[in-house]
């Protein structure tokens, strides 16, 4: 079997910054509140008034940097991986889009909905895909627009403050080089817990100001719903244990490890998950700071920005984790 290689990382994120202190003209909460809560300062959302962006729009820009920095062009890719949780369209997916966006070939594209663990998923099909020596070439994207669903009142501040807008894409390629690419990757579910991170209404392809319009205004199943703290209890247990399941699979130990990629979901999440693992600041990377909980786009972002920053090098163990709604969680290891 071959082995699958990260070539080329692409993020993009849309220019409208709100912060914190923005968020005050419409809901009751403060600076000091959300990052008590989350560690989140700032986030970007879609300005509809001012750009065309979209879900597929943001994952197209990113996957356009993938593509030249893996030194590559849009008629190299084999096949499209799409995550999101947030597609214009209640159907088709995202997918198709992208390959239309970039003028690609009649290729095949697929699109994984498992949310904050969308990425991770993602990059698991595309390197079984390559293992196996049906693509050489697998352009995977995570993309989020959540800033078109979510309750911009005091009633929605739960959720709100906490997600931002963004894509990221990873181009995976086909390597004989042993040792090196992806090592390994894990994958969870336990569908018991659904409810307690969830949206039951459409997608934010139709705005739901619109839909709440023309319903009963007290209906909140157009808006995401969190239970916060039981997703932050389990959301520590399940890193810990994919992290782990990770190690053990390739021989490693936690002293092994050169860079941590968490899911951005909340900093409080990753600051517990790197004291647990004994890791040095320089060994986690964390972005929420700047871009909120970006949901599918999250890892990948992350992971360009550290790589971006020199933090990565040739023959760095990376490991990627994520935990979200579903739940679903797993984790990814890498030999840079």
């Amino acid at each position: 079997m071959y082995s699958s290689k990260i070539t080329g990382l692409g993020y993009y994120v849309p220019e409208n910054v709100v912060t914190n202190d923005d968020l005050t003209q419409f809901m009751e909460t403060s600076d000091e509140w959300i990052q008590e809560r989350t560690g989140i300062k700032e986030r970007r959302w879609i300005d509809p008034k001012t750009s065309d962006d979209s879900t597929s729009v943001m994952g197209a820009k990113a996957a356009k940097i993938a593509i030249e920095r893996a030194g590559l062009t849009k008629d190299d890719i084999d096949f499209i991986i799409f995550a999101t949780l947030s597609p214009e369209l209640y159907f088709p997916g995202g997918g198709v889009q992208i390959q239309d966006l970039l003028d690609m070939p009649t290729i095949g594209a697929l699109d994984v909905r498992n949310q904050c663990s969308g990425f991770i998923y993602s990059l698991s099909v595309a390197d079984q895909f390559i293992k196996t020596g049906m693509y050489k070439n697998v352009l995977v994207i995570g993309s989020e627009n959540h800033s078109g669903g979510l309750e911009r009142s005091t009633r929605g501040r739960g959720v709100t403050v906490i997600f931002g807008d963004g894509a990221g894409a990873a181009v995976l390629s086909r390597s004989e080089e042993e040792g090196k690419g992806i090592l390994s990757s894990h994958l969870h579910s336990e569908g018991k817990f659904a409810k307690e991170l969830m949206l039951e209404g459409p997608s934010t392809g139709r705005w739901v100001p619109e839909i709440i319009e023309a319903n009963d205004p007290d209906d909140t199943s157009y808006y995401p719903y969190m239970n916060g703290q039981f997703v932050f209890k389990h959301a520590v247990v399940r890193f810990s244990e994919a992290i782990m399941e990770g190690l053990q699979a390739n021989g490693l130990q936690k002293e092994d490890i050169d860079m941590l990629i968490p899911h951005q979901a909340n900093l409080r999440i990753a600051q517990f998950i790197q004291k647990k693992f004994q890791l040095s600041d320089d060994k986690v990377y964390n972005n929420i700071m700047k871009y909120g909980n970006t949901t599918a786009a999250s890892v990948i972002i992350a992971l360009t920005e550290a790589w971006e920053k020199g933090k990565i090098n040739d023959g760095d163990l990376v490991v990627l984790a994520a935990f979200g709604s579903g739940f679903t969680w797993g984790s990814v290891v890498i030999r840079w």
